[in-house]
């Protein structure tokens, strides 16, 4: 005899995570918290770039694999964003950005907004959608 529930999927629960940002300045990649989350706060990342469509993505890595890169502290110790500052994958994510003028004391940024494809365990940022702007320098001050 069929059971009544034959047919039915059990309904997955997804936390939501807010939106994943990965921010571009002249001296360092930045992806917010949510990205390291997504992707299971992983050790360390490969950074691949598709120049057709300019493209960058992001996946998690071992420490040995080739071509990777720091990035997260452990769940719960990474309250942060991860910041990116190693010069191959800098030059060529950097390449598909134009930092605008900034005035004195300011960075200027590009911030894409990118998404997440779990199969791949991917997160991937269009260049294209990019969003420019300038903030206040962090960190110390410079003495007057």
């Amino acid at each position: 005899m069929a059971s009544v529930l034959q047919g039915f999927e059990e309904v997955k629960l997804a936390k939501p995570v807010g939106k994943i940002v990965m921010t571009v300045t002249g001296d360092v990649v930045r992806f917010n918290k949510a990205t390291a989350e997504v992707l299971g706060f992983p050790a360390y990342v490969k950074v691949l770039i598709n120049e057709k469509t300019r493209q960058i993505a992001v996946v998690p890595t071992t420490a040995k694999a080739d071509n990777a890169v720091k990035f997260s502290k452990p769940e719960g110790r990474q309250t942060t964003s991860v910041s990116v500052r190693e010069n191959a994958p800098l030059a060529a994510i950097g390449a598909f950005f134009t930092l605008p003028e900034a005035p004195e004391g300011e960075v200027a940024y590009q911030q894409v907004t990118g998404a997440f494809y779990p199969d791949d365990k991917a997160a991937v940022f269009d260049a294209s959608t990019a969003v420019a702007g300038t903030m206040k320098r962090r960190g110390r001050k410079k003495a007057a």
